[in-house]
């Protein structure tokens, strides 16, 4: 059969293409197999700009169509994975650069870089190069291919997010996080949803400039996406303009931000200079002659790499530094037990002026590899970290009450990637706290990505967000996600900032990812409503 004919598609599109987008689509669908698996690399790594910290969000109008077009002309259920597990490693494999540089901090795993620079995206990228494929299977045509290929993407960022401990880093929703109206809408449907609506618009271009022409159909569905994005940037102007710059009375933070390499916070004989080095921060008069004094000290994850709670120097070193009637907060390990019972959490105290420890917190998600060893029993290696034993789990997420402050939720570091579980929902806070030690990952990335998914938190719970870095980026939010004050990376200093006040339980808190649910079930009804039961293909001779 002659390759160059095209089967007419329902709704409304022509059987003779034209215009050069038309062309540029039909010579995507009829690429051969590796061609078509570098073209998806590409179109991958292109969406991965739109990203934090670039945010060029507009190309994605370029890659998701760009990818269903090359999808057009598989033939097959595994020429559908590899096209979809290719875009989606492009994707990943720029987008996470930065997490072998982690494994330049000890020489004994150099030998790891490519396996932690390829390994992690390719094996993230399978939920969404088999979710394609079956999407590809499905009967769906028309208006409502395009529709189903967004919501079939949003469920593997969905599974991606939560199987084997989940990893839900690089979601398509987080393109917006500087686009502050438009990330409002995630106090309503969480980042999943945002996601969901913005893989629908990105995509819908692909229905009206099809390997087959132009479809009217098409044309007005992606109008009503765009609509969908503005109806959201409207109201998410509105939510911003009742914005306040009230504070908590009396709360008066000092955020400690020593800049301290890894290397060197490593090594035990430079610990009594760290400790020293963060005591004169935390006394330092700063640069704000009209601060108030500090209520409340706050250091970054294991700012102490040692057993505080049995080191009594230690504590009472960190009680000559806090303000009367407040506290240090700050990240420790932590041992609970002696002997062979005993066990050691990533851990945080808070130590008031009498050298009491008056709360603590153990961290309960922890970073595979990085601070246990998943199936150990099979995989006798150290964590990647370097450290000759596992941290354990602690119970979860909890709110502390500490004398001074009000009600607030900790998390540790990688804790605050997850969605809906960042808060007690039977005892809500009225801030978020994330310490982390984000110099593992040096001036790349990674720091400024983990910064904004911290402030995607903030929004989706409606809670002010107070977060400490080691090397970066410490900084406070308001519960709308604008920042209020900040240190940039490798940059030492203090932060004295007041809270800003928490708003009423938003509807993502109290409905969690059902609102992206509903979304999804709805939108795959009206694909399925919108489709003829065959699927769009270009008439080629075999491939994959």
């Amino acid at each position: 059969m002659n390759a160059s004919r095209v089967e007419a598609a329902p709704g409304g599109t022509s059987a003779t293409p034209s215009g050069p987008l038309v062309r540029f689509a039909q010579r995507l669908s009829k690429l051969k197999p590796r061609s078509r698996f570098a073209a998806s690399f590409g179109f991958g790594a292109l969406a991965s700009l739109a990203m934090p910290p670039l945010g060029a969000a507009p190309v994605l109008l370029v890659s998701f169509p760009g990818l269903i077009w090359l999808m057009a002309g598989v033939r097959t259920f595994w020429g559908a994975f590899g096209a979809g597990w290719a875009f989606t490693f492009g994707f990943l494999l720029l987008g996470l650069y930065w997490v072998p540089v982690s494994m330049l901090v000890d020489p004994a795993f150099y030998w790891m870089i490519p396996f932690t620079a390829a390994g992690l995206p390719a094996g993230m990228a399978l939920y969404h190069g088999l979710a394609l494929a079956v999407w590809w299977r499905l009967p769906f045509s028309g208006v409502g291919r395009v529709i189903a290929f967004a919501v079939f993407w949003s469920v593997a960022e969905w599974l991606r997010g939560h199987l084997l401990t989940g990893f839900p880093w690089h979601l398509i929703g987080y393109a917006w996080v500087d686009w502050l109206p438009v990330i409002q809408s995630v106090s309503l449907i969480g980042i999943y949803g945002l996601s969901l609506l913005t893989v629908l618009a990105a995509s819908l271009p692909a229905a009206w400039i099809t390997p087959w022409g132009r479809s009217l159909p098409g044309l007005g569905a992606w109008l009503i996406g765009l609509a969908v994005i503005a109806g959201l940037s409207i109201w998410g102007g509105f939510r911003l303009s009742t914005a306040s710059n009230d504070v908590v009375p009396d709360v008066h933070l000092r955020l400690v931000q020593p800049n301290i390499e890894q290397q060197d916070k490593m090594n035990p004989d430079l610990w009594p200079d760290n400790f020293r080095l963060l005591l004169g921060l935390s006394v330092d008069p700063g640069t704000d002659a009209e601060a108030s004094p500090p209520s409340h000290i706050i250091w970054p994850e294991t700012a102490l790499p040692y057993l505080v709670e049995q080191d009594e120097n230690a504590r009472r070193a960190l009680a000559s530094i806090a303000p009367a009637g407040g506290t240090v907060i700050t990240g420790v390990p932590r041992r609970i037990g002696d002997g062979d019972d005993q066990r050691f959490f990533n851990g945080m105290i808070a130590v008031d002026d009498d050298a009491s420890i008056v709360a603590t917190y153990d961290k309960h998600h922890l970073v595979p590899f990085g601070e246990y060893m998943p199936f150990s029993d099979w995989l006798p290696l150290r964590a990647i970290a370097g450290r000759r034993f596992d941290y354990s789990f602690g119970p979860g997420p909890q709110t502390l009450a500490v004398p001074g402050l009000p009600p607030f939720s900790p998390m540790i570091c990688y804790e605050v990637i997850f969605p809906g579980n960042v808060v007690d929902a039977d005892d809500r806070p009225q801030w978020l706290l994330n310490i982390t030690n984000d110099a593992w990952f040096g001036r790349t990335a990674g720091p400024h990505q983990h910064f904004a998914i911290a402030r995607v938190r903030a929004v989706e719970e409606g809670l002010p967000l107070v977060r400490v870095a080691g090397t970066g980026i410490s900084g406070v939010t308001d519960a709308y996600g604008q920042i209020r004050a900040y240190i940039g990376i490798e940059e030492r200093g203090v932060l004295d900032v007041e809270l800003p006040v928490a708003l009423p339980a938003t509807t993502y808190a109290g409905i969690g990812d059902m609102g992206y649910i509903t979304i999804a079930i709805v939108l795959l009804a009206v694909a399925a409503a919108t489709s003829t039961g065959r699927r769009q293909k270009f008439d080629q001779s075999p491939s994959n």
